[in-house]
């Protein structure tokens, strides 16, 4: 954590956190997910200027993962992902959930096969040239 110590902060509101602990790309997404119900510290819903502390368990739910972890460590600058890294650590039980995911293929809802349902822009343009149908 000596790469760190620099920015050591005793209090540090929760979106600035998470943008530093490089879980969402600007503050302001960070914010958005806070005041939507998608992260929960200790198993309550919080506000985006809630003060983090170590120690606390954090949960984020998102339409592409769902993590939680422990803080360890507290920043307020954002870095790169082998210093933020250093900043938590995922919960044995959201590494095991996540790997299941990964082998039921549970996130793989969504997608579907090229081809599949309506034709695509190219395929209607490719049936359009082949018809001679106008739409005017």
């Amino acid at each position: 954590m000596t790469a760190l110590a620099d920015n050591v902060e005793t209090k540090l509101r929760l979106d600035k956190w998470l943008w530093a602990a490089r879980f969402f790309k600007t503050r302001s997404i960070a914010t958005a997910a806070i005041e939507t119900g998608k992260v929960h510290v200790d198993g309550d819903r919080i506000k985006p200027a809630k003060e983090v502390k170590i120690g606390q368990i954090i949960h984020i739910r998102n339409k592409d993962f769902e993590i939680e972890f422990a803080v360890l460590g507290l920043a307020n600058i954002r870095k790169g992902a082998p210093e933020a890294t250093l900043l938590y650590a995922e919960t044995p039980a959201s590494i095991a959930k996540r790997e299941n995911a990964k082998v039921t293929g549970e996130g793989e809802y969504a997608l579907r096969e090229p081809g599949a349902g309506r034709p695509t822009k190219r395929q209607q343009r490719d049936i359009k040239k082949f018809t001679g149908i106008t739409y005017d």
